[in-house]
């Protein structure tokens, strides 16, 4: 009876001795860090951008206050650390919109960063969704406030380029409707590269080429005129470029990337036009998540009746998507000449860029960066300029069912 008991006791102890062992490997805290993973800052002399990163979606408050010019952000359960600290080193001394930045534990559970400002600046926040390879970020925009942010942007173009190649730049003044206008927006720029191929391609730069090309096609062509969202290699929000696009009351807007797919072995070229139902196919669902960081704008006049604007916006969307279907058909015809096609019609799917209702608007993915033979091909030259006639016949095919005066050949 004695060793029954003994037994009995010793399966107990080790019973508690496991039970031990087991809550002191297995973390209690299954959270995710309430810090600040990473902060970046882009700068030139006309916009400064912060940007702040973390797991989590960051809580907010920002207020302004006077002498000197100060804009206070107050972040929410956020812990100071050495990736936070850093942010007050990261501005230039000549940074054309902040004198200095502050920051400290204000309390246990909040961070006060205190930006002092030089001159008349403005700010724009944003926060944007994890996608990729990034989290959560919060995304501060400074600018001068006599200017809007669309306007900051378009002076960030490299003047040389446009007296060299006499490329088209947005102008204030009242735009010459007696010919077609055509947005070219080459994806990405900046501080985002887009796609990345094996052999270090650079989406960004790519399809920069590409749009460059096409504006000087269209450029020779006196009924059409085209205007880039970007002409060097800045970085331009969503927003940004739908409102461009809006600004000059467009006719058309073509959006260029190159695509990239889990499947290194996908290639071949791609058209979208935007679904309102959700995308057709995996690969546009995909693509859409990768590219969408925005909500879109509209520059449809309001009734100030909430179901009669749904009504109306949803009667123009749908006609606009329908052109752009047309549109995106009359340039395909063109590239499966050059390259083979990914799909044999235009696809659909939800990207935030061609969301404009009011534009026909289409995104082009010339070929797969990520496929090693496509990467070649897109990196030469002469295949750069196909793509971009290929493109041009179908915005002057597409025209001319409107114009007939437009020179098909």
């Amino acid at each position: 009876m004695k060793f029954k008991k003994y037994i009995f006791s010793m399966y107990n102890i080790s019973k508690k001795t496991i039970i031990i062992i087991i809550l002191n490997i297995i973390p209690f805290n299954f959270a995710k860090s309430d810090d600040i993973i990473a902060t970046r800052t882009y700068q030139t002399l006309n916009y400064t951008r912060i940007t702040f990163e973390s797991d989590i979606k960051l809580k907010y408050k920002q207020f302004i206050l006077d002498n000197p010019k100060r804009i206070i952000i107050d972040l929410e359960k956020i812990k100071l650390n050495s990736i936070l600290k850093q942010i007050t080193t990261q501005i230039q001394n000549n940074n054309q919109h902040i004198q200095l930045i502050r920051i400290g534990q204000f309390n246990k559970k909040k961070i006060r960063i205190v930006f002092e400002l030089k001159n008349k600046v403005s700010i724009h926040f944003f926060q944007i969704l994890p996608f990729s390879k990034f989290n959560h970020r919060l995304v501060l925009d400074f600018y001068f406030k006599k200017n809007n942010l669309s306007e900051t942007i378009f002076n960030e173009y490299d003047k040389k380029i446009l007296k060299k190649q006499n490329f088209n730049i947005l102008k204030n003044n009242t735009t010459n409707k007696n010919s077609f206008i055509v947005v070219i927006d080459p994806g990405h720029g900046g501080i985002d590269t887009g796609a990345i191929g094996k052999n270090k391609t650079y989406e960004k730069d790519i399809v920069l080429q590409i749009a460059s090309y096409l504006n000087f096609l269209i450029y020779k062509e006196p009924k059409i005129k085209s205007y880039m969202t970007r002409n060097k290699d800045i970085f331009i929000s969503l927003n940004e470029r739908l409102k461009i696009a809006q600004k000059i009351h467009a006719d058309l807007l073509i959006s260029i990337h190159a695509d990239a797919y889990i499947n290194p072995l996908a290639k071949g070229s791609s058209i979208f036009a935007l679904s309102k139902k959700g995308a057709t196919s995996n690969t546009a669902s995909y693509l859409a998540k990768t590219q969408n960081n925005f909500n879109f704008i509209s520059n449809i006049n309001k009734s100030g009746d909430i179901y009669l604007d749904h009504t109306i916006i949803d009667l123009v969307q749908t006609a606009t998507i329908n052109d752009s279907l047309k549109f995106g058909n009359e340039i395909l015809k063109y590239i499966s000449k050059i390259n083979k096609l990914h799909k044999n019609k235009v696809d659909q799917a939800g990207f935030l860029i061609l969301k404009s209702p009011e534009i026909p608007s289409i995104l082009i993915e010339t070929a797969f960066i990520s496929n090693t033979n496509e990467e070649k091909k897109l990196k030469k030259k002469f295949f750069q300029k196909q793509l971009a006639k290929s493109i041009f016949y179908g915005i002057k095919d597409y025209f001319y069912k409107k114009d007939k005066t437009i020179n098909k050949n």
